[in-house]
């Protein structure tokens, strides 16, 4: 039997193939790229055609003679890395490394195979139909790299001179980190504008009383942009007479949404799970390269989850609708499959994202998997079963009514046939442009009066012309316009492909690196920039104007594309780009300002050597130094100095010092924000700041506990938020270090070894539970699964354990391993379902609070 030799990224992915392969195949795990350009060095040879210096990474050195062993005993060695560039490059780095340009009896033993979903038909079909490596994609990779490597090791060193070393720039990165800055622009430099909204609550005399919004005067749209221009519109409507001047009933229907490519999984999953998008990306990847399902083993449950293709495959098509028939009825299922159309620019090398197995339902798979698991595959199953799904059908009746010289207007929809929303909600943002979309087509503006009408909750009661209407309230309310919202991770994301930035797989890297640079920080989910980060994105701009720009930078995107489409070629692109960025560089590294040692003088005065103080540039921005620096090392931290720079309330500035009577002042630490004395460290006094409106830093307010005293010094207690979470200790922590210790939960079981205290769930130091002894530490007892009182059938032990196995679920087992007594439970026990909902409830709570 010949011994062939397959190579994969990941363990998990190798774990799952293999049992799909069966004998003569050994399965090993590259753990992703083998191969990169030198940290060391820029590694890109410009002047002899771009020649690329790549070297085995200092980690996969092991792994490598692994291989190289196994390679080298082998009769065929495939290389199944993902299907994508990275992919293909892992691939051909494998390949040059364990000897692919040898030949043997006139062929590589080396060869390629793709796939799109880890299924057994997916990889037996890839396994009987083997590829060479594709050149172009791999050349369209390497380009990406090279042109990376480029401004990153080129710009940043200007950056390092002119502000601080540690910093950085990248070719889509800058241009994210630019978006963002000026957004942050946008919102402090707008100037809202007054409007009033007037809405009229009428009863018709069926219920239900619904209301109508104020739309027209004298025949021309009414804008009302002050309080006097409000109070006499009110006026002519109180003592008007409500008539129903025309009904307009139509049935409106509501189509069901594409099933998810990347982009779309990482801004649902942001908005519906609060996953961020590298959590977003990680959980996929093991949905996609399997996870245990019982006595199945490990089983790849969604299609390759970086894509930008709509595209499903006829297989999965057949049986979606198969699955909406049988669970939905035949009323619920289109004449024939739906189709959408790929987005312009996508490359639809794969499949959108879907479930591999429609058999295989979310509650099917709801104790085998981890809460985040099903959570992301739950999304995924909902969307792609919804897809293919009739729409929603509504009966929408618009209604105009007049009132003397003023027209109002409302609406209302009832459901008449639920359709796809039987499964699946959408976001609101994509009902909106899936509306706006559809008036575009139909010639109409994107944005009309309608959008203002308010809709009834209820519906509508019936209505008919020249119907009266007896006013019930009348309210008239005053707004502002309000500024572009800062970026989120999903929005950021949406406005990447949008604006053809990155691709699929990069988004996540893209927001990952400007935050590890503190160039971003992520407050209540949005990203505001830092001040450092302004300062980096108006060096660039002003000296690398290509290189932030949006529209250059998607067009970069399009020639890495053309490459692996071999209209263009690896040589060429590098050419073009290196012409115009050499001459950027040379005038950089003379004409870019420097802050790098400047000082500015200020009017704030040492408080230990009495010299004067400067503004000077650091890490975190600008900061005050004493100018009799190295004698004196004094420094300040500033709040709100400059752009990007956190603002503090004016409470936070104004408190004394309690030892030196000096105010205090804001520092920024390892944790975040504080208040300081200016003798800091020598004095120890300090405050918490926390982030308030408008991510201000205000003062850390805790929130007491009523009829609560601290034993020792009998102030109130309150509640403050440690390294290990909230606990309650006194308000004049750290003054006073009383801490009130949680009192543990008891179970109802006598303690199995002493027999006279109670056993109660407690929490480890990283939140596991564990169960003990009340008595402890007189009696040391611990259990890390919870006990059950019933002595073991076969070795007489007073307690069984229950607990939760990967391959059987739920069971019943002897505490002692070497007894090894276990059967299996019915399901999970009460207990752990009462604690789920519970959990489950706080984190919809938590959802809804931040939303």
């Amino acid at each position: 039997m010949p011994n062939r030799l397959v190579i994969v990224e990941s363990p998990a992915k190798a774990k799952t193939i293999n049992k799909y392969l069966g004998r003569g195949y050994t399965v090993k795990a590259s753990m992703g790229h083998v191969r990169d350009l030198p940290k060391s060095k820029l590694g890109v040879d410009v002047q002899n055609g771009f020649e690329i210096d790549y070297e085995i990474l200092p980690t996969r050195k092991k792994i490598m003679d692994e291989l190289k062993k196994a390679a080298k005993d082998a009769d065929e060695v495939f290389l199944a890395a993902d299907p994508d560039r990275e992919g293909e490059a892992i691939c051909w780095h494998l390949a040059q490394e364990l000897g692919g340009k040898k030949k043997a009896k006139g062929k590589s033993k080396f060869q390629r195979v793709v796939f799109h979903e880890i299924t057994k038909t997916a990889i037996q079909k890839a396994f009987e139909h083997p590829e060479e490596i594709n050149a172009e994609k791999v050349d369209a990779q390497q380009a990406r790299r090279v042109l990376d490597r480029l401004v990153g090791y080129k710009v940043s060193p200007i950056l390092w001179d002119k502000v601080r070393r540690g910093l950085s720039a990248g070719r889509v990165q800058s241009v994210a980190l630019r978006l963002i800055c000026e957004r942050e622009r946008e919102i402090k430099a707008f100037v809202p504008e007054e409007y009033w909204s007037v809405t009229a609550l009428l009863d018709s005399g069926v219920p239900p009383v619904f209301p109508a919004g104020l739309s027209r005067k004298d025949g021309e749209k009414i804008e009302i942009t002050n309080e006097a221009d409000a109070k006499a519109v009110r006026t002519d409507l109180e003592k008007a007479a409500y008539v129903v001047s025309k009904v307009t009933k139509k049935e409106r229907k509501r189509y069901p949404v594409p099933p998810f490519i990347t982009s779309k999984l990482q801004q649902d999953a942001f908005r519906k799970l609060r996953f961020p998008v590298k959590k977003t990306m990680q959980v996929a990847q093991k949905l996609y390269e399997g996870l245990e399902v019982g006595g199945e083993g490990s089983v790849g449950l969604i299609t390759y989850m970086r894509t930008d293709s709509t595209r499903v495959s006829e297989d999965a098509l057949v049986a979606v609708r198969n699955h909406i028939g049988a669970a939905y009825g035949e009323d619920y299922l289109p004449e024939k499959p739906i189709s959408y159309r790929t987005k312009d620019g996508a490359q639809d090398a794969h499949e959108a994202i879907r479930p591999t197995d429609l058999s295989l339902t979310p509650g099917s798979l709801r104790k085998h998997l981890g809460k985040d698991e099903l959570a992301l595959y739950e999304l995924i199953w909902n969307r792609f079963v919804a897809s293919q799904m009739k729409p929603a059908v509504f009966d929408e009746t618009a209604v105009e009514i007049t009132a003397g010289a003023y027209l109002l207007r409302a609406r209302g929809a009832v459901m008449k046939f639920k359709g796809f929303l039987a499964v699946y909600e959408e976001s609101m943002e994509e009902v909106a442009k899936a509306r706006a979309k559809k008036a575009e087509a139909q010639g109409a503006p994107a944005a009309t009066e309608a959008d203002a009408e308010p809709e009834a909750k209820d519906g509508l009661p019936p209505l008919e012309e020249g119907q009266k209407l007896k006013l019930k309230k009348l309210d008239t309310d005053q707004h502002f316009t309000e500024p572009p919202p800062r970026f989120s991770e999903a929005s950021l994301v949406k406005e990447l492909e949008e604006n053809g930035i990155g691709r699929p797989s990069t988004y996540a890297s893209i927001i990952a690196t400007i935050e590890a640079r503190d160039y971003i920080e992520k407050r209540d989910g949005r990203l505001w920039p830092s001040e450092i980060g302004f300062l980096v994105t108006d060096l660039l701009v002003e000296n690398f104007a290509d290189i932030v720009n949006v529209e250059y930078t998607a067009a970069m995107e399009e020639e890495l594309d053309q490459i692996e489409e071999g209209k263009d070629t690896l040589l060429n692109t590098l050419n073009q780009f290196w012409k115009k960025f050499e001459k950027d560089l040379k005038l950089a590294s003379k004409k870019m300002r420097s802050v790098k040692g400047v000082e500015e003088k200020t009017d704030e005065v040492c408080d230990k050597c009495g010299s004067p103080m400067v503004m000077k540039w650091g890490r975190y921005g600008r900061f005050l130094a004493c100018s009799n620096y190295p004698d004196c090392k004094t420094t300040r931290q500033l709040a709100g100095a400059s752009e990007g720079a956190p603002e503090a309330s004016e409470e936070a500035l104004s408190q004394p010092c309690p030892e030196h009577g000096e105010m205090l002042v804001p520092r920024k630490g390892r944790f975040g924000f504080f208040l300081a004395c200016p003798k800091y460290p020598d004095c120890k006094v300090t405050k918490k700041l926390v982030r308030g409106a408008e991510g201000r830093l205000e003062l850390e307010k805790l929130k007491p506990i009523e009829n609560e005293f601290c034993p020792d010094c009998k102030k109130p207690l309150a509640w403050r938020k440690g390294r290990f979470g909230n606990f309650i200790a006194c308000s004049d922590y750290p003054t006073c270090k009383y801490i009130k210790k949680k009192e543990a939960k008891d179970i109802g079981l006598l303690c199995p070894e002493c027999h006279e205290g109670q056993i109660v769930e407690r929490k480890g130091r990283f939140g596991k539970p564990f169960y003990g002894c009340r008595r402890y530490p007189s009696c040391r007892f611990t259990a890390y699964h919870r006990p059950l009182a019933e002595p073991c059938p076969k070795c007489a032990k007073p307690y069984l354990l229950q607990k939760e196995t990967k391959k059987q679920g739920w069971v019943v087992a002897c505490a002692d391993d070497e007894c090894g007594y276990e059967r299996p439970m019915d399901g999970p026990p009460e207990w752990f379902l009462a604690a789920a909902a519970a959990a489950e409830a706080a984190a919809l709570a938590a959802a809804e609070k931040a939303s």
